[in-house]
């Protein structure tokens, strides 16, 4: 039986790098199918899907924000969160700047610059999780506490 090969993205290397117990989970990508197609694909709950949403404040800053695949971010929460007046998503061409990757195959991992993350806090209970492993239509099997080894998140409730 021959394995299937996959593309070594940074955000795979960078697992491999912290020693990271993973298992990677291709799947028929969708444009615009986001977690729901992903999940249908792979036959998993959505709530354990976690999407990597690039966003920014009022100056610019960017950051990263890691939601369960069946929840919306509140902007207006989050910046409460981080003490900012707001928060929006980058446009897919800054979110392709600061990360490294393109929109729908954005990883929280092995990102092009040091980005400041923050967590929905309830992903951190989850038996599992299932999150972007750098590629359109790659997903990671892993465990939420592997992902706040690596790149210790700050948690915030901010799920609509």
């Amino acid at each position: 039986m021959t394995k299937e090969k996959f593309p070594s993205t940074q955000a795979i290397r960078t697992l491999k790098k912290h020693g990271v117990d993973f298992s990677l989970c291709p799947y028929k990508y969708e444009e615009k199918g986001g977690t729901t197609m992903a999940a249908k694909e792979l036959n998993v709950d959505e709530h354990l899907t976690v999407k990597t949403l690039v966003m920014e404040d009022e100056k610019g800053n960017p950051l990263l924000i890691l939601m369960h695949g069946d929840r919306k971010v509140s902007t207006k929460a989050l910046a409460r969160a981080l003490g900012v007046k707001t928060v929006k998503p980058c446009d897919p061409q800054a979110a392709h700047q600061h990360t490294g990757y393109f929109v729908g195959g954005i990883s929280p991992f092995g990102t092009r610059k040091p980005i400041k993350v923050y967590i929905e806090a309830s992903i951190m209970d989850l038996p599992k999780i299932y999150i972007n492993a750098g590629k359109k239509g790659l997903l990671t099997e892993m465990s939420p506490a592997d992902l706040v080894r690596i790149l210790n998140p700050t948690p915030v409730s901010v799920a609509i």
